[in-house]
């Protein structure tokens, strides 16, 4: 399976729709589309990964990356992680809670909740 990287704006916020696998052949592209959003001067990112089947250590490598991007930049990222997402509930979900680093960045269940303004908050790890 391959990777998808769809763009989109909601407000101030980029959005990086994400689907597919990220694994160690994939996962540049999402880096890149990452640094890219940065380059042209996004601060507010969402990646949207509820349409990801797969994640090995490569994926969440890039995560992390790009959360210490973002914040190096006083940015924010958010991560779209639904209870129930691509087939069988959010891969990538299960991965970030069974590594523990899940508590390191905010995660909400749809789109509408995470470019919300102000929104209520993160869901709680």
């Amino acid at each position: 399976m391959s990777l998808k990287v769809l763009e989109e704006e909601r407000g101030e916020w980029a959005v990086l729709r994400v689907s597919g696998e990220m694994d160690l052949v994939t996962s540049p592209a999402v880096r890149q589309h990452v640094h890219d959003a940065v380059a042209d001067g996004r601060r507010s990112l969402v990646l949207d990964l509820s349409e990801v089947l797969f994640c090995d250590s490569s994926g969440v490598g890039v995560l992390i990356a790009s959360r210490r991007l973002m914040r190096s930049c006083a940015g924010h990222l958010r991560l779209i992680l639904p209870a129930q997402g691509a087939e069988d509930g959010s891969h990538v979900n299960r991965v970030l809670a069974a590594l523990g680093v899940r508590r390191l960045f905010d995660c909400y269940p749809d789109l509408p909740s995470a470019t919300r303004q102000a929104a209520a908050g993160p869901l709680s790890a």
